[in-house]
């Protein structure tokens, strides 16, 4: 049953949401293994111009994104949610139901990553986010939130040190990591804090920094999604798709 409904599916498909700058595209490069833009086509598979699209990050949420370095995912992109327009909401929602339940099987979305950036800490978690988790019910389809520009943190590492009396040139770097560290999950306690308090709240969370290096790891985000998925099918589809990590690939295999 579950070979017969994999074999219908050509791609995993993932709604990508968040505000501008949250780091989407990079995330999609490191999980696709790319330093090239996404080619976007339309729902019938005709490729859309896109070099203005792009460079603005304006997408239509029907456009599929894909990478030609792993054809595998099909992502699309909530542009200009960050605005809070009852328009584009009410878009986004549409989308998300329609695409959750569709009897066209390869149409519908898979899972649900909502970018919230730490580059503002002071604002996490945005009234705009909040009207998602509290109004938008995704029914089976799991939202995943990714807490991205972790690496944000390093400055205000640096800035507390220097307020407890350090000198910097003197810290050992493993200092300076630590208090990082501590500054990234204080800010992920407080996203959650705010989002599982909510109607709809996520299924999960990851914390993602220095996705602009071409070597990241994202390990952890492949993880959870496919801890999040309610089907072992699309958690092997997921698998297979993913080129990020081999040791995810041996782990799951063994694990099952």
């Amino acid at each position: 049953m579950v070979n017969e409904y994999l074999k219908k599916i050509k791609h995993f498909r993932i709604l990508v949401m968040g505000r501008a700058n949250a780091g989407k595209t990079t995330i999609l490069q490191r999980v696709c293994n790319s330093m090239d833009k996404p080619a976007i086509f339309d729902g019938q598979g005709n490729k859309v111009w896109t070099s203005e699209c792009i460079q603005r990050g304006y997408h239509d949420i029907q456009h599929e994104l894909v990478f030609r370095s792993n054809p595998g995912f099909v992502f699309h992109d909530s542009c200009r949610f960050e605005a809070d327009s009852a328009q584009e909401f009410d878009q986004m929602r549409n989308f998300v139901t329609e695409h959750a339940v569709t009897m066209r099987v390869n149409e519908r979305i898979h899972a649900i990553w909502f970018c919230i950036p730490m580059t503002d800490c002071h604002r996490t978690v945005t009234a705009g986010e909040q009207k998602f988790f509290k109004e938008c019910d995704t029914q089976h389809v799991p939202v995943i939130v990714l807490v991205t520009k972790g690496d944000a943190m390093y400055v205000e590492a640096i800035q507390e040190l220097e307020d407890e009396g350090l000198e910097i040139k003197e810290v050992p770097e493993i200092v300076v990591a630590k208090k990082e560290g501590e500054l990234r999950d204080k800010c992920l306690g407080h996203v959650k804090h705010e989002l599982d308090r909510c109607k709809f709240p996520p299924k999960g969370y990851v914390s993602l920094q220095r996705m602009h290096q071409q070597d990241a790891d994202c390990t952890s985000l492949m993880e959870c999604t496919a801890n999040v998925l309610n089907e072992e099918g699309l958690q092997r589809l997921l698998i297979s798709t993913q080129q990020s990590s081999i040791g995810i690939c041996i782990k799951y295999a063994v694990d099952k």
